[in-house]
Parts: structure tokens; sequence; C-alpha cells
């Protein structure tokens, strides 16, 4: 292995160059993987299009999270894992010592550790994520599936958080790959899922994971109305929101029955309000919740899901490119959005 490497460099807004950078370099408590696939993400592509991230990515700075590979070299002091392993490592730890980390609330840690870089031929794990969040891959287990394991522990959290029970309707509003992993686990779950989608395609994919009802969500449709039909005018057990605009979360907030449960999953651009019926949500005891990234408990449950073969990377997953095309692949999902993952292949 040499000193350098090809990576993905944001340098800002719709600027990206995948250039030669030094290796990284790894300190006690470290591993350095060189990466076999990582996959694209909704998050990557805003991330793009914004030119930066509040909480993770000052650019100029390679990016990229969701990512499996082989470890290439381990540091000082690391006595759980070894070179030539094959390992998924996700892109956070918490300190597991703050106010939340105390009550279970890993995710809204004081001092939750990011890290970026998947879209590069090596990535440095850092020894809080190595201690606390990396895990080996079984051997029947393909690095595209066990890519998936991030965005996955996210929405197992999420549906998890908003308990539907077995028999009850869930309607998914949006189906990218996330709105399409909720379908998928619902069903798993014995739920009974109505997809709300904008295209044909998108609403192809959710009925072949087994969603029972579909139906097209647009500005000219009334999306509301067609799941209270399909309820007896009930309205869906739980709503599930996967786009993140603000007309979508008042739609999940309409789509509930009394007593129901809605996720504000997808989150909205900065400083973007909601019209909320305080009288719909006091008098029908409507429960609101939000579900932000995952803990290590969920990263594993989802990693327990992918060696199971519930969940594969042939759902979610359609297109292999190599790192050279990165910026192509960006602008592709930038202006198709909705679009499966592509895998990428350093």
């Amino acid at each position: 292995m040499n000193n350098h490497m090809m990576a993905a460099v944001l340098y800002g807004k719709e600027h990206l160059q995948v250039e030669p950078v030094a290796v990284p370099k790894i300190d006690t408590g470290d591993i350095l993987v060189r990466v076999k696939v990582a996959l694209t993400c909704g998050t990557d592509v805003k991330v793009f299009r914004r030119g930066y991230h509040a909480r993770m990515i000052v650019p100029p700075a390679v990016f990229g999270h969701e990512l499996a590979g082989d470890i290439v070299a381990v540091g000082e002091g690391v006595a759980n894992f070894s070179v030539g392993q094959r390992v998924v490592a996700a892109n956070s730890a918490p300190c597991e010592d703050c106010y939340f980390c105390k009550r279970g609330l890993q995710n809204l840690c004081e001092d939750l550790l990011f890290n970026n870089g998947a879209y590069a031929e090596y990535i440095r794990i850092p020894a809080r994520i190595v201690e606390r969040n990396t895990y080996l891959i079984p051997p029947d287990v393909g690095y595209h599936d066990a890519a998936l394991v991030e965005p996955l522990a996210c929405v197992v959290r999420g549906l998890e958080e908003t308990a539907p029970q077995p028999g009850d309707t869930v309607a998914v509003i949006g189906l990218g790959p996330i709105g399409l992993m909720f379908v998928k686990l619902a069903k798993l779950y014995g739920c009974r899922v109505i997809a709300v989608g904008r295209r044909k395609t998108q609403l192809d994919r959710a009925a072949a994971l087994g969603a029972d009802e579909l139906i097209v969500g647009a500005d000219s449709s009334n999306p509301v109305a067609s799941v209270r039909d399909l309820t007896r005018g009930r309205g869906a057990d739980v709503a599930i929101e996967a786009v993140g605009k603000p007309q979508t979360w008042e739609w999940a907030v309409n789509m509930v029955r009394r007593g129901g449960t809605v996720n504000f999953f997808g989150g909205c651009p900065n400083d973007s309000t909601v019209d909320l019926d305080t009288s719909l949500l006091h008098y029908s005891e409507i429960t609101c919740k939000a579900s932000f990234h995952h803990t290590p408990a969920y990263i594993r449950k989802a990693l327990d899901l992918i060696c199971r073969g519930e969940i594969t990377a042939s759902f979610f997953v359609n297109r292999e490119e190599p790192l050279a095309n990165l910026l192509e692949v960006m602008r592709h999902l930038m202006s198709h959005n909705g679009h499966l993952k592509t895998a990428i292949l350093p």
C-alpha cells in the first residue's frame, strides 16, 4: 500500500473532485479499512447540494458514510480485530457517559462522534467507533448487504419507537430507499402496509416488497382521503413520513386514526414550519414522534436482519459505479429524487 489513495473530496456546493489524497494515518485504537463498497445516501446528496453538513462535514473533506470493507492495518491496543477481517463500521459512536447516553438515548449523545470518508479507497475508523460500533461480517454476507447496516438501523429504530402491532395498518409516505425499508420492515413485523409514492416505479417496488395497497401521492391527488377510504374512514394506525417536506408531514397527521401515531422520519429543510390542527391532535389523542439516527443496539439489530437474509441489498441497490464516476452519480441522484442506492466501488 502506497501513501496516497483516490478519494472524493467535497469542496463546496456541488463541487466534488475525485483526486489523490494521503491515506489516513491511524492512532492507538484505530483501524484502517480498505473500502470494498460505499453506498449512496439521501443525506450525502443533501450534503453535495449544500456543500457542507453542520454537524459532520466542513469542506474540504472526504465524505460518504455507508461502507463495508477489509481491515488492512490496526492501531496499538486493538484487541478484537485483526488485519484481513471483513468489517462493517457505523458512522458514529456515543460517549456512553453523558445525560442522554445514561438514559438510553445514545443517538442524542452530547458528544456523538461522527465519521465520514467512505467514498475513498481507505477509511480510518476511530478508536471509539472501533470499540463500540464496528462488527465482523459473517462469511455468507456480502459487502453490499453489510453496507446497508447504517441506514437500516435508523429505520429499525424508527419503526420500533413508533411501535406498530401485528395487524396494524401502517401508511408509509415516500418510497425512496428509506421508505422502502419501512415497507419491508413493517411487513416483517406483520403489518398491513399502504404505500404512498409519486412515481409508478416507486409504487411497483413497494408492491414487490409486500405493500398491500398503493396510493399515488402528488399535489393533484388526495392521499389522505385515499388512506381513509382504505381504512373504512378511520385512518391508519401508524403513519411514517419518509420524505422530509412540510406538506407530507401534514398528510401524515391527517392520515392516522384517533389514538394513532405519526413518525416524522424525514427531516425537512432548515427553517421549515408545519401547520397542525391542534384540535385534531388534542381530541384525537394523536402521538407525534420524530426519529433521528441510530444507536449501537440498533446497528446490531440491523446486522442481525441482514445476516438472516430478511433484508438484502437487492431490494435497495440497483447500480454499481466506480469511484471516478461519483460526481455524475450525485448529479443524477440530485435530479432523480427517490431513486435507489448506487454502490460505489473504490
